[in-house]
């Protein structure tokens, strides 16, 4: 919905290997990772983001039973692309520049957060190493997450109430839990409180892109990368 219009996108094209969509109403052109209209009569305006999670569907099932769940076409089984697409993927050159300073590889993968006016990157390896990650990005305190398939990301404010938590991960907690040192209560990758003092509250979430590092600097120029040791 832009300007009280609902558009209606198709695949037009990419740039700087990332998708171009064009609306069939005025034939703006839109950036995927941004949603702003980079060519056409609506240039400079932008979509509306919807929060969205990037789950295995096991837990996506889980946490709701009674999804409907999108199907391919049988019939354009060719269309689509091969299992094993994120393995080939990472082959591929990009074309975007590239500079001896870059701290990261450019098909990286990395889990970016945007904050007020600030962006930081967190490379996906040390994520699954470090799991959890604490951190501070603008004014809010970060807690990131990954969950034991090692490729589900979440990111919540740690602040609840009053109190910032400091959260570690429970330990062979399969699915994923958190256990916060200021109540010993067991939290869930949902954010929800399951056990403890602070049972039946909830830690507020934070919008993630889950994106390789060549695309995240191309839009987040002035990003942050995230080394390690936290706060």
């Amino acid at each position: 919905m832009v300007e009280g219009r609902v558009l209606h996108f198709h695949l037009a094209g990419i740039n700087n290997q990332n998708f171009i969509m064009q609306d069939d109403e005025t034939h703006s052109w839109w950036q995927q990772v941004s949603g702003e209209a980079i060519r056409g009569p609506l240039s400079g305006k932008h979509l509306e983001p919807v929060a969205w999670d990037e789950l295995r569907f096991s837990t996506w099932k889980q946490e709701n039973p009674d999804s409907l769940v999108l199907l391919g076409v049988e019939k354009n089984r060719e269309d689509y692309e091969p299992a094993d697409w994120e393995t080939r993927i990472l082959k591929r050159p990009t074309v975007t520049p590239i500079s001896d300073h870059d701290p990261l590889k450019p098909r990286d993968l990395v889990v970016g957060v945007k904050v007020e006016s600030l962006s930081k990157a967190f490379p996906m390896d040390l994520l699954n190493k470090l799991n959890p990650v604490a951190d501070q990005v603008g004014s809010i305190p970060l807690l990131l997450v990954v969950d034991s398939d090692g490729k589900s990301v979440r990111a919540f404010n740690r602040k609840c109430g009053d109190t910032v938590l400091d959260l570690y991960l429970k330990f062979n907690s399969n699915p994923v839990l958190l256990v916060d040192s200021q109540t010993g209560s067991e939290w869930d990758f949902s954010g929800n409180a399951i056990r403890g003092p602070m049972f039946g509250k909830h830690l507020v979430s934070v919008q993630t892109l889950k994106d390789f590092w060549f695309d995240w600097k191309q839009h987040n120029p002035e990003t942050q990368v995230y080394r390690g040791g936290g706060i």
